[in-house]
């Protein structure tokens, strides 16, 4: 069982507007909606607490819709009150799936493909992450995810499915801009690119699980959530 927490920021108050243009700003936005849960210093808190989220912005109405989801109950008094645009709303999840359950879905992703270390690299140098910018790539990253009937949770090449399959003829996919940051140490950019469709039910445990966990890299900056209705 999980929380999600709908926000409704005034994109042109300052507090929103960074959090537009900087993912790290946007990173302590969300994070800023659970003090205490966990020691300070603890690693990896957002994973310890269950934390998603994801936004999207309505120009026409100057909005920043953004959505949080947790394991915790959030606080969001710290937020400051000229930003909200609305008050904040809470509801829980809490959805018992089978098989065959058909489920309207919609994420955003961060799909990204590793390049091998150049030869003669030292020992244990990492790979290096490069997103995918073409539709029909994302769309076979996301292929790979999926868990056809019968299929293990996990793909033999190591990636973790989703419990669910999906037509992916029928996929509405578009490509998002970039989130970047400038803050020390970071030098984010991370691409974009947002996914609709419907999911047919095949594992409903692994199902859950990518609904608690997410998918794919960078769910601390509002990729990876699956939201379902």
């Amino acid at each position: 069982m999980a929380t999600q927490s709908l926000l409704t920021l005034d994109a042109r108050h300052p507090y929103a507007a960074k959090s537009l243009i900087d993912a790290q700003d946007m990173h302590r936005t969300v994070m800023s909606g659970f003090p205490g849960w966990v020691d300070d210093g603890s690693p990896d808190p957002r994973a310890q607490m269950g934390i998603l989220s994801t936004w999207t912005l309505d120009l026409r109405n100057a909005r920043l819709n953004l959505v949080v989801q947790s394991s915790v109950p959030a606080d969001w008094s710290g937020v400051p009150r000229g930003a909200l645009a609305e008050k904040p709303e809470t509801l829980t999840v809490d959805r018992t799936f089978r098989v065959g359950d058909g489920v309207d879905f919609r994420t955003v992703v961060n799909p990204v493909r590793s390049i091998p270390p150049p030869p003669g690299s030292p020992p244990k140098t990492r790979g290096t992450r490069v997103a995918h910018t073409r539709p029909e790539h994302v769309k076979r990253w996301f292929a790979q995810r999926l868990q056809p009937a019968g299929e293990p949770a996990t793909a033999p090449n190591g990636v973790t499915r989703v419990g669910a399959d999906a037509d992916t003829e029928r996929l509405a996919l578009r490509m998002l801009p970039r989130v970047s940051s400038s803050a020390k140490n970071k030098n984010l950019r991370l691409g974009r690119a947002e996914i609709k469709g419907t999911f047919t039910v095949t594992d409903p445990k692994a199902f859950v699980a990518a609904l608690a966990q997410g998918i794919g890299h960078a769910r601390a900056y509002s990729c990876g959530l699956i939201l379902v209705r």
